[in-house]
């Protein structure tokens, strides 16, 4: 399985503004048993997807500005980046074949 890196707010503007490829940003919390059910879904998509997008945890208790400013609500919550930009999102537990379904459309997964 993929070990997913932990993101900090210091360092969010290079590992996802300024990012070449997509950029999932999984947003959860220690305490978030959903997070907990959707890690293993997210760390087999990070190995699917290895090389063509880049997948990032962040922790909504200690990230508070960020969680905010891209008005997370909901734990865990999924938010696509591409370009820089939000493209797409999902809010709590989510099987695999619906992150694809809604992430797809946006990535470069052939090759």
């Amino acid at each position: 399985m993929a070990d997913i890196p932990e993101l900090t707010e210091d360092a969010f503007q290079a590992e996802v503004l300024e990012a070449q490829l997509p950029v999932v940003v999984d947003f959860g919390a220690e305490w978030c048993h959903p997070c907990k059910q959707l890690d293993p879904v997210v760390e087999e998509l990070a190995k699917d997807w290895s090389g063509k997008v880049k997948f990032l945890k962040l922790d909504a208790d200690t990230n508070v500005d960020t969680t905010m400013r891209y008005q997370v609500f909901g734990l865990p919550t999924l938010i696509l980046f591409k370009d820089g930009e939000p493209r797409e999102r999902l809010t709590g537990y989510q099987p695999k074949h619906r992150i694809v379904h809604h992430f797809g459309p946006y990535l470069d997964l052939e090759g």
